[in-house]
């Protein structure tokens, strides 16, 4: 049976098919001619089951909140305000971006809209002072990876549904730490690049012009802050946070910045609810397939073929590594979620793993190969969003590919990496 699975999988993407067809109509034919007694119907609860849960609240209204800031002001009023402050140090602008990217990503929690809203302007700015293009676009695909890592992130999100029971609020905090690793790492790399290319310096900023960008970014500032602190603090759920992050966003750049106009908010709902939908019926379809792997038992099959009987909590941890990196260079990271966490999570939990370990593992092996050769999803949006060919924009990813799986190590061996501020 498995093999059938596959292969009609295969056939159906080989066909161009989007990734949710495969997902929703393999189960169908799979319960057809495997299972015919059992009825289509059963599939059809499992595809409603699978967009049950309250947790997926936060989904459209981080996007939307997302879409908010990005069609406005925000992000450029993040990017002068840490320019100003690191711009004219070796590499300030590499640094600039990346750190940029980790705070819209604390913003949006998606890797795509922070490729679009930082992206854009700093791809510019660093083509300006020498960078190479293949330099610039490869920091920004890679440095937008943290948006799965820091809060909120819809991956997380997604890994908590998938888990069944795991605190979206603690996944949230768990992955500041990995998140500000992976900045570090971007911009010490970032400093020794600039000093053997030499890449001339930007001008300092004086403080009274460090003032005035550092006013205008303390609203946007205000946002992870507001959020992170707010779950932290037990102010507020995570679906809470989410409402209240579309109202900040709401007031942030239709009332005090004006930078968009009321008339503009249906074409914004309008892309939400497009993002949402496709999120959605992945999220259907991926518990409808992973519902036919389960009651086949095959779930079980495949962890004792890979894992053994009794595996050790790294080696489970290794094992989920690769599978979830190899996994994400082919598929979009939210499928993957969606159908291996059910499969390794419950032998991840017998070898002693902390589930929210487990979760920042995974997310963080979802960013990683989201941005690696040969499909991951980040290089497609690059690649449209700054019209380059697909060599282009992987040209100047394997430093931070390096980067990333040594930090993934590292995540692996120190869990309280993970787990030290939950």
């Amino acid at each position: 049976m498995l093999l059938t699975l596959i292969a009609i999988m295969i056939v159906l993407l080989l066909l161009n098919f989007p990734m949710m067809i495969p997902l929703i109509v393999a189960p169908v034919i799979i319960v057809s001619i495997y299972y015919p007694d059992m009825g289509l119907t059963l599939v059809l609860d499992q595809l409603m089951t699978g967009i049950e849960s309250p947790v997926l609240l936060c989904v459209p209204l981080f996007i939307f909140a997302a879409d908010i800031m990005t069609s406005g002001r925000t992000s450029n009023k993040l990017l002068d305000f840490i320019g100003a402050f690191v711009g004219h140090i070796r590499g300030g602008y590499a640094v600039t971006t990346a750190a940029a990217c980790t705070l819209f990503g604390a913003i949006s929690g998606s890797t795509q809209a922070t490729v679009v809203a930082i992206g854009r302007p700093m791809r510019e700015r660093l083509l300006k002072v020498g960078y190479k293009d293949s330099s610039a676009i490869a920091l920004i695909i890679n440095s937008s990876d943290v948006a799965l890592l820091i809060p909120p992130s819809i991956g997380m999100i997604i890994y908590a549904l998938a888990a069944d029971g795991v605190s979206v609020g603690k996944l949230f905090i768990a992955g500041i730490i990995p998140g500000c690793i992976i900045f570090l790492s971007f911009a010490t790399y970032s400093y020794f690049y600039a000093r053997i290319k030499n890449i001339p310096l930007a001008d300092r900023v004086n403080w009274p012009d460090r003032l005035k960008v550092t006013a205008k970014a303390l609203l946007p500032l205000g946002f992870p802050v507001l959020i992170i602190g707010g779950i932290y603090k037990g102010w507020f759920t995570p679906v809470e946070a989410a409402g209240i992050s579309v109202l900040y966003a709401f007031i942030l750049e239709f009332v005090i910045y004006r930078s968009i106009h009321i008339k503009e908010l249906p074409k914004i709902a309008l892309s939400t609810g497009l993002v949402t939908s496709a999120v959605f019926v992945l999220v259907a379809g991926g518990q409808a397939f992973t519902w036919v792997l389960g009651y086949a038992q095959i779930p079980q099959q495949i962890t004792e073929a890979v894992l053994g009987s009794d595996p050790s909590g790294w080696y489970v941890l290794l094992m989920v590594s690769i599978f979830f990196f190899v996994g994400c260079m082919f598929v979009d990271p939210i499928v993957v979620i969606l159908v291996l966490t059910p499969i390794f999570a419950p032998a991840a939990t017998a070898a002693g793993v902390d589930p929210i370990h487990l979760g920042i593992i995974i997310t963080f092996q979802a960013a990683l190969g989201s941005a690696t050769p040969p499909f991951g999803v980040d290089i497609f949006t690059a690649s449209a969003v700054f019209n380059k060919s697909y060599l282009d924009v992987i040209r100047g990813t394997p430093p931070f590919i390096i980067m990333l799986l040594i930090i993934g190590v590292l995540l692996i061996v120190f869990p309280q990496l993970s787990l030290a501020l939950i």
